[in-house]
């Protein structure tokens, strides 16, 4: 029974961690889709009140019509007033406007896997504004080590 009470408080308490907290996010239309989203955080293959969902791979991918699963790059977008769904990767946004020649202020600065605007310096780091910075938007000094590009849009 005390194994029984432990799981429960275990699942519970993982329900709650990767449920969103976003004061702003917008309700789900469609609950399935809603329900797959979080299941995939679980496991591979998960069971939600009887129902199987597989795992979602892509983390570019939109869940329920809103902002996608991983939204650096959507942020950077609706920031700069750029609608194009390809830049949702941040990756993408190595090949916007032209090389910066390095870093600078202004400069979209692309990781392979984030991407954000250079706001400013401090000390020897760059003051970066990013969408999904601990999943949420932050402005922040940041190491640029690793950038694959710094671009000029």
């Amino acid at each position: 029974m005390k194994k029984k009470l432990v799981s429960v408080c275990l699942l519970f308490a993982g329900v709650i961690a990767f449920s969103p907290t976003d004061a702003n996010a917008r309700p789900h239309k469609h609950h399935t889709v809603h329900r797959a989203h979080h299941a995939h955080r679980v496991s591979h293959h998960a069971h939600w009140r009887g129902r199987h969902f597989a795992r979602r791979t892509r983390s570019h991918q939109a869940h329920g019509g809103g902002r996608p699963r991983a939204w650096c790059g959507w942020w950077l977008g609706h920031h700069l007033g750029i609608g194009d769904r390809k830049l949702w990767l941040a990756r993408n946004w190595a090949s916007v406007g032209h090389n910066a020649g390095g870093p600078r202020v202004g400069a979209v600065v692309v990781w392979r896997h984030h991407v954000g605007i250079i706001t400013g310096r401090s000390g020897g780091q760059w003051i970066v504004k990013s969408g999904n910075d601990g999943h949420t938007v932050r402005e922040r000094p940041r190491s640029v080590s690793g950038a694959i590009a710094f671009r000029a849009v």
